[in-house]
């Protein structure tokens, strides 16, 4: 059974439709309610409304999740925002609030889910057969967290934190035959990223990397998500999923 975050659309929806044509049982998560129930209707998915970032709600819905439909043994973290701003705005500093919120989806927000799937994961892991595989997990980070450009200060700060917690999470979670991993995308087409002011969507699909000569696509992400489940040694890894983009300090 599958939970995909932020799986209404983009590379969520893209991730969830290929785990659904592979046979799996896939609830998608999203934050607007009608959203999220026209996007699991249209696709053959279920789907909930959650704010990744409530802790108390991930905890309800979880629980809800696996009384409906068994235990998780595959959680993709997709939910995520994207505000560009500098620290210091016309000599005055950025509101706080505004570098808070990012940290809040693409860091905690993650890291509550899996906080929520993992005991469902171990218990399945303890009712089924000794030695294998008792769940999969796959965040997203971005090649902003190394490649981090001029006001990506907080985006990139998020997405560095989720890279450096793969690795540690990997080594904790091994013990309980739990895989993690996360695809650190380049310029991709989401509604996140069209929906980003035009400025600064201009100066990210100016991005593309030598070969292919394009932005990546939700399919393109989902077929590294699909890798990655399908793939028992790959854990505690970060995958740049680029084409060879290496981001300049500012376009």
């Amino acid at each position: 059974m599958a939970v995909v975050t932020g799986g209404a659309s983009g590379l969520g929806l893209a991730t969830a439709r290929m785990m659904r044509a592979a046979g799996a049982t896939v609830v998608i998560l999203d934050i607007g309610a009608e959203r999220t129930a026209e996007a699991a209707a249209s696709n053959g998915l279920h789907g909930l409304a959650l704010d990744v970032s409530d802790d108390a709600a991930a905890e309800a819905c979880f629980a809800e999740i696996e009384a409906q439909h068994g235990p998780v043994s595959i959680l993709v973290c997709c939910a995520g925002i994207a505000t560009p701003g500098s620290v210091v705005r016309r000599g005055e500093p950025m509101d706080l609030a505004e570098f808070q919120r990012v940290l809040d989806v693409n860091l905690m927000g993650s890291l509550n889910c899996i906080r929520c799937a993992v005991p469902q994961m171990i218990r399945r892991g303890r009712a089924g057969p000794e030695g294998a595989e008792a769940g999969t997990i796959v965040l997203t980070a971005s090649i902003a967290a190394f490649d981090g450009q001029v006001g990506q200060a907080a985006y990139a700060a998020s997405k560095g934190g989720i890279a450096g917690m793969v690795l540690p999470l990997a080594r904790e979670l091994g013990e309980h035959a739990i895989r993690i991993a996360a695809i650190a995308p380049g310029v991709f087409r989401t509604p996140m990223t069209e929906g980003l002011p035009e400025k600064s969507r201009d100066v990210v699909f100016a991005a593309v990397p030598p070969f292919p000569k394009r932005a990546g696509t939700p399919e393109d992400f989902a077929d590294a998500v699909g890798f990655i489940i399908g793939n028992p040694m790959i854990n505690g890894e970060t995958i740049r999923l680029d084409g060879g983009l290496r981001m300049p300090a500012r376009l």
